[in-house]
């Protein structure tokens, strides 16, 4: 019981982000994940590039 007790206690004094701060985060993580798809793909076009000038 103690243990149940304790979770409801700490989930009182969780703060939950605003939904301002929800759109701000998940706007950076599909911006990033974007930016990173990008990268790579330009980066595996170079080494496809690279490698056929040596085959």
């Amino acid at each position: 019981m103690k243990f149940l007790k304790d979770v409801k206690q700490t989930m009182k004094d969780v703060t939950w982000p605003t939904a301002r701060e929800n759109r701000r985060d998940t706007s950076t993580v599909i911006l990033m994940t974007l930016a990173f798809a990008i990268f790579f793909a330009i980066v595996d076009y170079l080494v496809q590039v690279v490698l056929q000038l040596f085959v």
